[in-house]
C-alpha cells in the first residue's frame, strides 16, 4: 500500500531546528524558536553576512499546471537534497501554504512523497503565525478608513471610491461583495466592500518584496487605500498608520527556517499566489540563502508564464538576484492532458497524445530562453508511465536539443534527484546573458504586451474601456514606470482556461488594472481570475479529521 505524504511526513526523523540551522552557520543566538522543529531567523544575520559572496540561484518553474500534477514544490525539495548530496551545501527557499487551498481544492502541500519539508502539519496550519500578521496588519486598514470617515473624514475620502479590501486566508466566495456599515450611524457610514484571500493582499506583496523592517514600513506608506472627493489619491501615510502596521509585521517579515525530510535547511517565508500576485517567497528569504548556502533552490508558483515570468521580471529586478540556472519541471501525465486526453484516461498509454502536449513544455522552454538562462527539463516520474512514454520523451528532448532529467524525488527523495543536480550542477557554472523582458519606462500598454506576446505567444492585447480609463489616470498621477504584475488563469498560456497546449493567435483580453504602489507594481486583471476564490462542492476539509491523541489525518 502507498503511503500518503502526510504519512510519510509524521514517520519523519526530525532534527532539532538547531542543529539544521548549524549546517549552514546559524547559530542558536540567531534562531527565534517555534517549537523543537521551526525558528525564525533574526533580522541581523543578513547584515552579518553581506560581505559574503553570493551562491548559485536555481529556479524552479513548470508548464501550465493541470489537474495530472507537475511537482514543482517537490522537485524544488528533492533538487535540494540531491545538491546536498553531491557535497553541495543547499538552501531550499519556498512559499508558505495558504489556508484557503489546503482546506479547498489542493489541500496541504509542501512538497510530496520522500521529497518534503517538514513539520508538515505545522508548515500547512498556522506555521509560525504570518499569515495572521498580514491578515491583521492589511484589516487594520480598512478599520482605520471606515473610523476615519465616521469621525469627520478630514481627508475627505469618498465611500465609493475606496480600494482597500478587508481580507482573511480562507477561500469564501461570499465575502467578494459585501456591504458594511448596515444598520444604525453608530455603526459607520454604509457601503460597498469585499475581501480578498490574504495572499493576495498587497500587504503580503509587500511583505515578500522588502529588504528590511524600514523598507517594509515605508512600502506600506505608499499603498494606495482611496481617492477623495477631488479624485486625488489617499495613502496609508495620510492616515499616518504605517508605524502600527509595522508593528504587527516586526515578526512576520522575519524568514522561518524548517527541515526537508533528509533534514536539510529549508526557508519557508511568505507565500503570494502567482495567478494573482507576484508567486515569489520573500527577497530576504531568498537573498540570506544566497549568502549562506553554496547553492540555492527556489520555486514560484505555477508555470513559466506566471510564476518565473514574475520570478524574473519583478523579484529578481527589485532584490538585484541574478539566476544562474532554471529547471522546468513536466509530467507526461500532464503533458498527455495538454494534448487533449481526458483526465479520467491519463493512466492509458498514449505517446501520440505525450508529444502532441510537448508544445506547451516547448513554449515554456521559449520563454526561459528569452530571459536568457540556461535550463534543463525535468520528468517528474509518475508509477503510471510507460517506457514507450519516458523513451519518446527522450527523444523529444534529444531532437531539440533540449537537456532533460528523468527526476525519481517522489519515491526516492534526494537520491532520485543525483542526475538532476549534476546536470544543474554544470548549467550553473556556465556564463548567461539573464535580463527582464522590458524597461519599466516603458508605457503600460507596451509592457503588458510584451509580456502577453514573448511569455503567452499572443497576437494582440485588448484594453477594456474600463482599463484604457485607469491606464490615462495613472499616467497623470506618475505609476506607469512600474513593472507589471499579471493577473491570469494558470492553466492555460491563454486568459480562458479551457484552452490547453499552446494555442496560436489569441488574443489576452485586460479588463482591469490595480496599482500595487507599495509592492511597486500595477496589477492586470485578465479574464475571470478572482482575487477570492471558492470552495469546490467537495472542499478538502470534509477528509480531515484530528484524534484524541492529536493525530491528524486527511491533511494531504
Amino acid at each position: 500500500m502507498i503511503k500518503t505524504d502526510l504519512e510519510i511526513a509524521q514517520e519523519a526523523k526530525m532534527q532539532p531546528i538547531e542543529q539544521v540551522a548549524a549546517k549552514v552557520g546559524i547559530e542558536s543566538d540567531d534562531l527565534e524558536y517555534y517549537g523543537k522543529y521551526k525558528a525564525k531567523l533574526n533580522l541581523d544575520l543578513l547584515q552579518g553576512n553581506k560581505e559574503k559572496e553570493d551562491g548559485k540561484l536555481i529556479l524552479v518553474t513548470a508548464i501550465n499546471p493541470t489537474k495530472a500534477g507537475e511537482g514543482k514544490s517537490t522537485t524544488t525539495v528533492g533538487l535540494g537534497d540531491g545538491l546536498n548530496r553531491l557535497g553541495k551545501k543547499t538552501i531550499i527557499t519556498l512559499r508558505e501554504p495558504s489556508l484557503g487551498p489546503v482546506f479547498g481544492l489542493k489541500g496541504g502541500a509542501a512538497g510530496g512523497g520522500y521529497a518534503q519539508v517538514v513539520p508538515m502539519e505545522d508548515l500547512n496550519l498556522h506555521f509560525t503565525g504570518d499569515m495572521h500578521a498580514i491578515t491583521t496588519c492589511n484589516n487594520l486598514i480598512s478599520a482605520c478608513i471606515d473610523n476615519h470617515i465616521h469621525q469627520g473624514n478630514e481627508l475627505q475620502i469618498d465611500p465609493e471610491r475606496i480600494t482597500w479590501k478587508r481580507c482573511l486566508d480562507m477561500n469564501d466566495r461570499v465575502l467578494r461583495q459585501i456591504t458594511v456599515g448596515q444598520g444604525p450611524k453608530s455603526n459607520g457610514v454604509e457601503r460597498k466592500d469585499g475581501f480578498n484571500i490574504t495572499v493576495a493582499s498587497e500587504v503580503m506583496a509587500v511583505l515578500c518584496l522588502s529588504t528590511s523592517l524600514m523598507d517594509l514600513k515605508k512600502r506600506l506608506s505608499e499603498m494606495l487605500v482611496a481617492y477623495n472627493m477631488n479624485g486625488d489619491p489617499v495613502y496609508v501615510k495620510d492616515l499616518k498608520i504605517e508605524g502600527a502596521l509595522a508593528l504587527i509585521m516586526k515578526d512576520a517579515i522575519k524568514p522561518n527556517l524548517v527541515q526537508t525530510l533528509e533534514n536539510n535547511p529549508a526557508i519557508v517565508h511568505g507565500g503570494p499566489f502567482a495567478n494573482i500576485a507576484h508567486g515569489c517567497n520573500s527577497i530576504m528569504a531568498t537573498k540570506l540563502a544566497l549568502k549562506l548556502a553554496d547553492y540555492v533552490v527556489t520555486e514560484a508558483g505555477f508555470g513559466a508564464d506566471l510564476g518565473a515570468e514574475k520570478f524574473l521580471d519583478i523579484k529578481c529586478r527589485f532584490g538585484n538576484l541574478k539566476p544562474n540556472a532554471v529547471v522546468i519541471v513536466a509530467t507526461i501525465r500532464a503533458l498527455k492532458q495538454h494534448g487533449n486526453v481526458a483526465f479520467e484516461d491519463l493512466k492509458q498509454e498514449n505517446v501520440d497524445a505525450m508529444l502532441a502536449g510537448c508544445a506547451n513544455l516547448a513554449k515554456h522552454i521559449d520563454t526561459i530562453k528569452q530571459f536568457g538562462l540556461p535550463y534543463v527539463v525535468a520528468i517528474n516520474e509518475f508509477a503510471t508511465d510507460t517506457e514507450a512514454e519516458i523513451k519518446a520523451l527522450q527523444n523529444w528532448c534529444e531532437e531539440n536539443n533540449h537537456p532533460m532529467s528523468l527526476s525519481q524525488v517522489w519515491a526516492k527523495g534526494g537520491e532520485g534527484a543525483l542526475d538532476l543536480a549534476e546536470k544543474v550542477c554544470a548549467l550553473a557554472e556556465q556564463p548567461n546573458s539573464y535580463a527582464p523582458l522590458y524597461d519599466v519606462n516603458e508605457s503600460i500598454e507596451k509592457k503588458i504586451e510584451t509580456i502577453a506576446q514573448k511569455t503567452y505567444g499572443a497576437k494582440d492585447v485588448v484594453f477594456t474601456e474600463e482599463a484604457q480609463k485607469q491606464i490615462e489616470i495613472y499616467n497623470k498621477l506618475g505609476w506607469n514606470k512600474t513593472p507589471i504584475c499579471m493577473a491570469k488563469t494558470p492553466s492555460s498560456l491563454t486568459d480562458n482556461d479551457k484552452i490547453h497546449g499552446a494555442p496560436k493567435d489569441f488574443t489576452i483580453t485586460v479588463r482591469e488594472l490595480r496599482p500595487s504602489l507599495g509592492a511597486g507594481f500595477i496589477v492586470a486583471l485578465t479574464g475571470n481570475v478572482m482575487t477570492m476564490p471558492g470552495l469546490p462542492k467537495h472542499p478538502a476539509a470534509l477528509d480531515m479529521d484530528i484524534d484524541e491523541a492529536g493525530h491528524i489525518k486527511g491533511l494531504f
